[in-house]
């Protein structure tokens, strides 16, 4: 099957979306206030979540990165598409700009 081609064209049709980010903190404190500001503010998070948020935080303040991903932001002006699930994680990385093994438009097929 292609992916023009449907089995019912009432169904709907899921696609999952795999981004790969690498970002560089270039100041870990401003970060991590900046998160830990967005934590306190968070309207959806209740006292567990926000202490485990703030735990996770001062524990691994490049971890602070997820707490700005926002999917629904990323998928919110699309038309015709709405945001059925989400996760993200960050995670520290090892990472050489200059090395071929990180080239931008590989798709690594083993990570399915």
């Amino acid at each position: 099957m292609t992916s023009t081609e449907t089995t019912d064209q009432d169904a709907p049709r899921y696609v999952k979306l795999k981004i790969e980010l690498i970002a560089e903190i270039t100041d870990e404190g401003a970060l991590k206030a900046a998160a830990l500001k967005r934590v306190a503010e968070d309207e959806y998070l209740d006292d567990e979540e926000r202490a485990q948020s703030v735990e996770a935080i001062e524990v691994d303040p490049s971890g602070s990165l997820a707490h700005f991903i926002d999917p629904v932001a990323l998928l919110g002006d699309v038309p015709g598409v709405e945001l059925a699930s989400a996760t993200w994680e960050s995670a520290q990385t090892e990472f050489d700009p200059e090395s071929e093994e990180w080239d931008e438009y590989t798709v690594d097929e083993s990570a399915e």
